[in-house]
């Protein structure tokens, strides 16, 4: 039985890890900075960015990973080197905003050496719990005939 992935699947995908995504930045950066203003200012300038960057990453993926039916393959290694190219490109994202929002590039530097501790473990989690999820996910029955 193949499978049919939807947009929409990767859109919810997006918005419940930036969710998530969103409270650590805004709770690593007021950490860093002691300025509760400045943790909610990274936080949010980053929702736009970081779902952008999230729904093309998830759309690269899904080509990356398919049998020759088109069916995706359980793998945990998948999941795991998923995570590393996702955590690269959101830290970038992240040290770059946390510099043009502080001013300065060390702040930018320590925000986005924290995440690299807290965000790869809440996106691998992110990541097992929507592979068990079935929501927009559709299972095409071929026909069989006698």
């Amino acid at each position: 039985m193949a499978q049919k992935i939807s947009h929409k699947r990767h859109i919810a995908k997006a918005i419940t890890w930036r969710c998530v995504g969103t409270i650590d930045t805004i709770i690593l950066s007021w950490v860093m900075t002691g300025n509760p203003f400045t943790g909610l200012k990274i936080g949010f300038s980053e929702t736009i960015t970081k779902m952008l960057l999230y729904y093309a990453h998830e759309r690269v993926w899904i080509r990356v990973n398919l049998d020759k039916n088109k069916e995706l393959k359980e793998s945990r290694l998948r999941h795991i080197i998923k995570t590393i190219t996702w955590r690269l490109i959101g830290t970038i994202d992240t040290i770059l905003l946390s510099w043009l929002i502080s001013g300065d590039i060390i702040t930018g530097l320590k925000i986005g050496g924290a995440e690299l501790a807290t965000k790869p473990i809440l996106y691998y989690l992110h990541e097992r719990v929507w592979y068990r999820s079935n929501y927009g996910i559709k299972k095409e029955i071929k026909p069989t005939y006698e």
